[in-house]
């Protein structure tokens, strides 16, 4: 996905996308380990997905908590 695709989602929609790639990486590194995989490049694609998608959590929980915390000065 584009980051500005995910910087789009909510937080929620953002969670639940990096729980499903979590596990789909789970489920193809299993698979890896027992049979030949058809798209090694998939583990590359979905590591760096989570790794956006996490980016883009921190993002937004920076913004929140300096929107409700004090100003600086």
């Amino acid at each position: 996905m584009k980051p500005n695709e995910l910087r789009d989602m909510s937080v929620e929609n953002l969670e639940s996308r990096l729980t499903e790639l979590t596990e789909e990486r789970f489920r193809l590194r299993f698979r890896s380990a027992t049979e030949s995989i058809e798209n090694p490049m998939r583990f590359r694609a979905i590591r760096r997905d989570i790794a956006r998608i996490r980016t883009i959590l921190k993002e937004k929980s920076g913004v929140e908590s300096q929107e409700s915390g004090s100003p600086a000065s």
